[in-house]
């Protein structure tokens, strides 16, 4: 790999770390982590920049979520996303809210590394997000799973979801990648988190 192309990888997942953490979803939701593979969302077409912000209607649609690394097909992936401030920012007791889970996202599990979610085994459907108070961040963490085919289950219930947990029960190896964006009503002006 030319040096250019390994000091800008570098950069980069060195811009999503600080991200992460500037925002609190390092503390909020996630542990430290050190990212490992590439997480790329699409929504309608546009790319998913941490820290961005998106209404109802531009996520009414599951994200398109790709995943970059070694070119393994028997490395296998688990992605969830999650609300961190449900109901609100100011009241977050039923965070954090799981609105997709799968081996990859949607709880999307058994998602093949190289490829993209759509190749996984969707475990929770998508709930596109409709946060009524504040802006919401909605994060988005893929983790690597210890064997091929892994069974993970469904929860119980999407409120008061816990990623750390969830990733204990599992047995999942800490996360491999993770980004987020900021949600507010589709009506709202995008103001401050309150």
């Amino acid at each position: 790999m030319p040096q250019h192309v390994r000091t800008t990888n570098i950069c980069m997942a060195r811009e999503r770390r600080q991200a992460l953490a500037v925002s609190s979803v390092v503390g909020d939701v996630l542990e430290p982590f050190t990212p490992l593979v590439d997480l790329r969302a699409y929504s309608e077409g546009k790319i998913i920049i941490s820290g961005c912000r998106l209404r109802p209607s531009q996520v009414r649609d599951r994200p398109r979520v790709l995943i970059g690394g070694p070119d393994d097909f028997r490395t296998f992936y688990t992605l969830i996303m999650v609300d961190a401030d449900a109901p609100s920012p100011s009241d977050p007791y039923l965070k954090e809210y799981l609105h997709w889970s799968t081996n990859i996202s949607k709880l999307v599990t058994d998602i093949p590394g190289n490829t993209d979610a759509s190749f996984g085994r969707e475990i929770v459907s998508y709930e596109s997000p409709q946060p009524a108070v504040g802006i919401h961040r909605l994060v988005l963490v893929l983790f690597r799973q210890q064997g091929v085919r892994q069974a993970v289950g469904a929860p119980a219930r999407r409120q008061n979801f816990n990623t750390r947990e969830f990733c204990e029960v599992h047995n999942l190896v800490a996360p491999v990648a993770a980004l987020y964006y900021n949600c507010h009503r589709e009506n709202g002006t995008g103001g401050r988190r309150v």
